[in-house]
C-alpha cells in the first residue's frame, strides 16, 4: 500500500529542503514531481511548505534563515530518522561520538526533533512524532524512496549506526544495504573525494522514467551531476542538483 500512517523507530520518516529561493524551488519541484505546495506560516518572514502528493505529505521546504546563510550552509535536503524518544536517542548518540547541532526541541504540537552529525560529519534529523507522523506516501512516482550515506569509513559508520538505531546490514564489497525489521531501507557507500563533498546523507525520489525525469530536471534549470545509469538487477538512477544547488537522486525501479 502506498499510504504510510506510522514510522517505526530507526526508519527514514521525513525529508526537508532548505533553499535560498522558495518561489524558484516551488516551480522546479512541482513541475518535476507533480507535488502540490501547502504553505504554513511559521512566524514573521518564515513559511514552512509541505509538499503534497496524492493528498499525502511527501516532504517539506523552507527558506534558509539569515544565520544559516552567514554560516555558509548551502541549500540541501535533510533526512530525518524516526525515534520514540529524541532526548534518549540524542544522549545515546553523544556517548557514541555523534554531535548535536540543534535541539532537542518541540515543534509546536507536531513533534520533537534534533539535528545531529555522525562521527564522520554527515548530518541528519531525529523526529519523535506527535501530531505529524512524517511522510505519508511511498512506492509511487514522486515519493521519497531511499536514503544513502556517503561515508569516509563505511565499516566505522556501520558500527555507529547499528548501535544507535539497531540497524543491520547486508554487506558487499561496494555497498552496504541497511536492514530494519528485515526490510532494505537505505544504504552506505564510500564517499569519493572526487565528488568534493564531505560525508553526507542523500535522498532518492521514485520516478517512472529516470531518463525522462533527468531531462526534465535539466530543462527546468537543474544540473545533472551524474547521467542516468543502471544498477544491475535493481533499477536506474541519476544525480541532480536543483537550481539553488541542493542535490538529490532520481530512481526508476526495475520492473518484474
Amino acid at each position: 500500500m502506498p499510504n504510510i500512517d506510522k514510522h517505526a523507530p530507526g526508519s527514514f520518516c521525513w525529508i526537508e529542503l532548505a533553499t535560498t529561493d522558495s518561489p524558484s524551488a516551488k516551480k522546479f519541484y512541482t513541475e518535476l514531481f507533480g507535488w502540490t505546495p501547502d504553505d504554513n506560516p511559521m512566524g514573521p518572514g518564515m513559511t514552512y511548505t509541505i509538499w503534497k502528493l496524492q493528498g499525502r505529505d511527501a516532504g517539506a521546504m523552507y527558506e534558509q534563515m539569515a544565520d544559516q546563510k552567514q554560516q555558509g550552509i548551502p541549500p540541501h535536503w535533510l533526512i530525518y530518522m524516526a525515534t520514540d524518544n529524541v532526548d534518549s536517542t540524542v544522549a545515546q548518540g553523544k556517548a557514541l561520538g555523534f554531535n548535536v547541532l540543534a535541539g532537542p526541541f518541540d515543534v509546536m504540537d507536531k513533534g520533537r526533533m534534533a539535528v545531529v552529525a555522525d562521527p564522520q560529519g554527515a548530518t541528519f534529523g531525529l523526529w519523535q512524532s506527535m501530531s505529524h507522523t512524517g511522510t505519508g506516501i511511498q512506492g509511487v512516482p514522486g515519493s521519497f524512496c531511499w536514503a544513502e550515506l556517503a561515508a569516509s569509513d563505511v565499516a566505522a559508520a556501520r558500527e555507529s549506526y547499528e548501535k544507535l538505531f539497531g540497524w543491520t546490514f547486508k554487506v558487499s564489497p561496494e555497498y552496504s544495504e541497511i536492514l530494519l525489521g528485515g526490510n532494505s531501507i537505505g544504504g552506505f557507500m564510500a564517499n569519493n573525494p572526487e565528488w568534493g563533498a564531505p560525508p553526507h546523507w542523500g535522498g532518492y525520489f521514485m520516478v517512472t522514467s529516470c531518463d525522462d525525469s533527468t531531462a526534465k530536471a535539466k530543462s527546468l534549470g537543474g544540473k545533472v551531476l551524474l547521467e542516468p545509469m543502471d544498477i544491475p538487477n535493481t533499477g536506474r538512477f541519476s544525480v541532480i542538483s536543483d537550481p539553488q544547488g541542493a542535490t538529490f537522486m532520481l530512481f526508476q525501479p526495475q520492473m518484474g
